[in-house]
């Protein structure tokens, strides 16, 4: 069973890219604060998380994508329904 993402168990869970977008919001709240932070250790911590960033981005533009097939092959995934592919 899942914890934050849409099951048949756990309808009123998360799409991944919405979960991975809040994710990517903290981490630039975050990153924002010790962007004047000239310590080297604050800097490459923020280089760090720059990295993440992109990753998350590339993750999230993977999500959406993932969920666009599923919607154009199989319809828009009714709350609580059986999963569009796999087994339930």
């Amino acid at each position: 069973m899942t914890h934050f993402l849409v099951t048949e168990e756990k309808p009123d869970g998360y799409k991944l890219e919405d979960i991975l977008d809040l994710v990517r919001k903290d981490m630039l709240t975050r990153a924002l604060k010790i962007a004047d932070d000239k310590r080297p250790e604050a800097q490459h911590v923020m280089r760090n998380n720059m990295k993440i960033l992109s990753l998350i981005s590339d993750a999230i533009t993977l999500a959406e994508d993932s969920s666009r097939v599923l919607d154009r092959a199989f319809g828009t995934a009714a709350k609580g329904g059986p999963p569009r592919i796999g087994k339930a």
